[in-house]
């Protein structure tokens, strides 16, 4: 068979151990890992680093400003290689847009097999990248390649904000209200187009979701002065919330009747379609959720690990973010309050009953 023939054959998501975020290492590994590593002192300039688990790091560059940086990059997560340039590119720009900065500067974080797929289709790859960092403001500057029999894409990504401004994740504060601005059931979705049997338009939805920004949330929160703030991705909502309360010393309630889903993903679910890293976040939060009457299938939705999901906005005003929200058309939900109790605890009330 002709070299080219053979690039032609194949679908990106069959090169792919783990759908998108799904293929993170996971929560508990990651922890393990940075336990065994001694990082130096830092600088006063350093406003957030990696001991609260937050979306990016920030440094201060001056008095009133600050620099946000983060990198994120996975496997194919759909087929369709325009696509899934968008997607990896919403997705490194939302941990600028948690911390509640303005994305500026990208550069892409490339492997390919260039003897499995053809460069023509690495070429549509970067220019989903390069038109979603684009119409974010953001200059897309260069980047890395390297050769790799899995594909990976994805985005360092820098931001600037005013440095008194910073949303954290560490700050949520007991009766702030928890605004959930993307529906859950991303990983499951993109699982199933893996395994060949996901339902077209869940897909349509799904890749729709992923590939927009969470521009304008992030101008709502800041808005209405939210407390903290979290993208949900590769942890899930329940991974991301533990680490928020964890980092802020507090605990929460979710009401899982409000949790918005994609119609059907509960249904793949009880099917156990089911990402690998869902698994392992499950694992990781259970010891410290209340699941209530929760089935097993309900309760991996809550831990699904997301690519390119929503913020996760603690409010004390609550109905003004919402207003914020709904004045911007963004889909959003009130899922839960934070509550004084032991920091990182869950109590789960209700079935899920919410799809979208």
């Amino acid at each position: 068979m002709a070299v080219q023939e053979r690039r032609q054959e194949r679908r990106l998501t069959s090169f792919s151990h783990g759908a998108g975020c799904g293929c993170k290492l996971g929560p508990a590994d990651l922890a393990n890992v940075l336990g065994a590593v001694n990082l130096p002192e830092l600088g006063d300039d350093v406003l957030v680093a990696s001991d609260t688990g937050d979306d990016a790091a920030v440094v201060r560059l001056r008095d009133n400003e600050a620099l946000i940086a983060t990198i994120d990059f996975f496997t194919p997560i759909v087929d369709d290689p325009y696509d899934w340039g968008r997607i990896a590119a919403a997705n490194a720009l939302s941990d600028v847009y948690a911390m509640g900065g303005r994305p500026f500067l990208t550069l892409n974080v490339v492997g390919w097999p260039v003897d499995e797929l053809p460069l023509e289709m690495l070429a549509r790859v970067l220019q989903g990248g390069i038109d979603v960092a684009s119409n974010a403001g953001a200059a897309v500057l260069g980047g890395h390649t390297i050769t790799d029999p899995e594909p990976k894409y994805g985005m360092v990504a820098l931001g600037r904000s005013d440095a008194e401004r910073i949303v954290r994740n560490s700050t949520a504060q007991p009766g702030a209200h928890l605004l959930l601005t993307k529906p859950l059931g991303l990983g499951i979705a993109t699982t199933a187009l893996k395994r060949g049997i996901a339902d077209p338009e869940l897909i349509s939805r799904a890749v729709d979701l992923m590939a927009t920004t969470n521009a304008d949330a992030a101008d709502a929160m800041l808005i209405a002065g939210a407390d903290a703030a979290t993208d949900v991705t590769g942890f899930g909502l329940l991974g991301h919330l533990l680490r928020m309360l964890q980092a802020s010393g507090v605990s929460a309630r979710v009401n899982s009747s409000a949790v918005p889903v994609l119609d059907g993903v509960l249904e793949l679910a009880q099917r156990d379609v089911v990402p690998g890293g869902t698994k392992r976040n499950h694992a990781y939060v259970a010891p410290h959720v209340q699941w209530g009457a929760l089935t097993p299938p309900e309760q991996m939705v809550l831990a699904d690990a997301q690519t390119s999901g929503g913020l996760l906005i603690a409010a004390a005003d609550h109905e003004w973010l919402g207003d914020e929200l709904s004045g911007r058309r963004l889909p959003w939900a009130d899922v839960g309050v934070v509550v004084g109790g032991p920091p990182g605890g869950i109590e789960v009330e209700g079935r899920l009953a919410r799809t979208t």
